[in-house]
């Protein structure tokens, strides 16, 4: 099963787009975590305190884990978030603090080293901007560097398409160009 995080939020989405072409080429199953329909939980002192007790009683049947499980389990995963602000859609970041569950995602060796336990043995990031400026350290090398250092994800890869909002851009040549 192909996990598809889905952080796009726009009907016409150049991001979407792109994601969409690329499940169609992976040709498997998609099961579709779209990030603007779930309310996440505040991560306060209480959430906190009741996640740290459910990970140390071993309870990883418990719901607020189930985005984890289900990451933990993918086969393969695409997610898709545009650049804006400076950065990917902040719901990217909220999945990621209900996915980060030390048991289910990762765990860690006798010296302290983040171990993976994903099954999932590639992960793409897809994403486009308008503009151009778009460090790839301000999204998809935050997001790689937690698949290969926790989650055990060995084979992660970029999907971009950028400058789509610069005037006179050729926008369909562009999309082309990153895989459409």
């Amino acid at each position: 099963m192909v996990l598809f995080i889905n952080a796009c939020v726009r009907e016409e989405s150049r991001t979407k787009r792109l994601a969409d072409h690329l499940l169609a080429q992976i040709g498997e199953p998609v099961e579709e975590v779209k990030l603007s329909e779930i309310s996440f939980p505040l991560v306060d002192e209480a959430f906190l305190l009741k996640r740290d007790s459910l990970m140390s009683a071993g309870a990883f049947d418990d719901p607020m884990f189930s985005l984890a499980r289900q990451f933990a389990g993918a086969e393969k995963i695409v997610i898709a978030a545009p650049y804006w602000d400076l950065s990917f859609p902040a719901s990217l970041k909220q999945y990621i603090e209900q996915i980060n569950v030390l048991g289910i995602t990762f765990s860690y060796t006798a010296e302290g080293t983040p171990q993976g336990l994903c099954r999932a043995k590639e992960l793409y990031y897809v994403m486009t901007a308008g503009g151009t400026f778009c460090p790839e350290e301000y999204g998809f090398g935050y997001i790689k560097a937690l698949a290969e250092n926790f989650y055990g994800i060995k084979n992660v890869s970029l999907i971009k398409a950028v400058g789509l909002d610069i005037i006179g851009a050729d926008v369909e040549g562009i999309l082309r160009e990153a895989g459409l």
